[in-house]
């Protein structure tokens, strides 16, 4: 019952610390259509942890939650949670390379266990009706020949029932380097992704890495389903705001940056009512303006003056008036 969403078409990575439902709340003022994620919440947080992990808005939807973990009843448990959550899918993450992650026995390292990725994503699949996807890397340490990543592919597809991947075009170093060089230093290899697409055409295969522009995307779209967008998409969200014209067709009016910030101004009275500090959602809009004059100052302001006590809404009109009247009218 996996079908796999047009939404795959493009997506915004999920990224520890970034990601969260307040950056969320933002992209999807700047894109109707893509598919968003959540940061990876681990099995042990949602059985175990004390907040409420999958808290999200209904008007983020859609959304994707992504989980670390290992243990296939709790990844069923998991996910059965989910679902009843109301989120749009289940993303088991086989590509975070830190070593916290792999003392939990989850992220990239299940990269060379095929087997337990399989046995976890039917458990899932067994539990629930939403689409249940892999993310993972195209290889880690010296485990990164093409034939090692078909057999992971074709292990997790055929025993796991698993229709949908997002590849991160670059292997992992699981020792010698930290999370941030692993999204650097090991070379990116598009070629061995399209590859894999002409391998398996009946699975549903999205990229990831490096992508910067909305160009190169339509690059990578004329050979996969699908292209996941990370650090550009959040620290240069404006271009987010083209998203469902250039890559979804959408006839939707021009995204005008102004008003998106003003659209937020709802989600963050409610916010800060329950005691949430402004500068914990306006530091996902910190990039919105880039290349636009005027940027620096709406940054500035709104880094200054965000986390002190009573800021509002006032800050971010403040921060607004630095940037509002420098925008083209084409903008």
């Amino acid at each position: 019952m996996t079908q796999s969403l047009p939404a795959h078409r493009f997506s915004i990575a999920p990224m520890l610390d970034w990601t969260d439902r307040h950056c969320r709340y933002f992209h999807r003022q700047l894109t109707r259509q893509a598919l968003l994620y959540t940061e990876m919440v681990t099995t042990g947080a949602i059985i175990h942890g004390k907040g409420d992990y999958l808290a999200w808005s209904q008007e983020e939807q859609p959304v994707a939650l992504q989980l670390g973990g290992s243990d296939p009843a709790a990844l069923a448990q998991c996910a059965a949670q989910a679902e009843a959550r109301g989120y749009n899918e289940v993303n088991l993450n086989v590509g975070c390379p830190s070593d916290r992650v792999q003392n939990g026995r989850f992220g990239a390292c299940l990269m060379g266990e095929a087997a337990l990725v399989a046995d976890g994503i039917k458990a899932m699949r067994d539990k629930v009706s939403i689409p249940v996807t892999v993310k993972t890397r195209i290889g880690i340490d010296d485990q990164d020949s093409y034939e090692f990543l078909c057999d992971f592919i074709r292990q997790v597809s055929e025993q796991g029932g698993c229709e949908m991947f997002i590849i991160h075009a670059r292997k992992a170093w699981l020792s010698g380097l930290s999370p941030k060089e692993n999204r650097e230093i090991p070379p990116l290899d598009y070629e061995r992704v399209y590859q894999l697409k002409r391998d398996f055409p009946h699975l549903t295969l999205a990229i990831n890495g490096g992508v910067k522009t909305l160009a190169e995307a339509k690059v990578h779209l004329q050979h996969l389903d699908g292209v996941m967008m990370g650090r550009e998409a959040y620290q240069n969200p404006g271009l987010l705001a083209q998203v469902d014209r250039e890559l979804f067709g959408s006839d939707a009016p021009q995204v005008d940056p102004v008003a998106v910030v003003r659209s937020m101004y709802p989600y963050i009275e409610r916010e800060l009512a329950t005691g949430t500090y402004l500068g914990h959602i306006t530091r996902h809009m910190l990039g919105l303006f880039q290349g636009i004059p005027g940027a620096r100052q709406w940054r500035r302001h709104l880094s200054e003056n965000a986390h002190k006590p009573g800021a509002n809404i006032d800050t971010v009109e403040q921060a607004l008036a630095l940037v509002a009247d420098k925008i083209p009218a084409t903008a």
